[in-house]
């Protein structure tokens, strides 16, 4: 009788351990990944407003998407575009454009609607200004990844 009591427990053990653990929330996370931002893919293609840029202070430091930040690349920062966005940003009022990647998140000043590296601020020119009225076209969207390091 014990000896069939064990098998049966062990069966059940070995069953219970087989089966496939409950799903809570939206699948699995990398705990290093960072948590995405909601981006509707029906918003426009083309944003407007006011970019601002950010230099020294950031400067070798990790950006949202995981990479160090080199402030005389051209990269950009913007509150909910998925990071690795690429977007095509004019300055309005001398008309120079340049193609950048969202790979940060930003900018945290009210009535702001991107943070264009100092790299990318100085090609658009209006890094005396600090900031300027900018046409933002979304070429392709981003993955939203988040690049691991060793």
């Amino acid at each position: 009788m014990r000896a069939a009591n064990f098998i049966i427990i062990m069966a059940v053990i070995i069953l219970v351990a087989c089966s496939s653990s409950p799903r809570y929330g939206h699948g699995t996370t990398n705990r290093k990944e960072k948590p995405s931002v909601k981006y509707n893919r029906s918003t426009k293609k083309v944003l407007h407003g006011v970019s601002s840029f950010y230099a020294k202070d950031f400067h070798g430091k990790l950006t949202a998407n995981g990479e160090i930040f080199d402030m005389y690349g051209l990269t950009a920062a913007h509150k909910t575009l998925p990071l690795n966005t690429i977007v095509r940003v004019t300055n309005v009022a001398n008309d120079k454009s340049l193609i950048l990647r969202i790979n940060d998140r930003g900018p945290y000043v009210k009535g702001r609607i991107l943070d264009c590296s100092y790299g990318a601020a100085l090609k658009l020119g209006f890094v005396n200004e600090g900031t300027a009225k900018v046409k933002i076209e979304i070429i392709e969207i981003g993955d939203n990844k988040y690049m691991k390091h060793d």
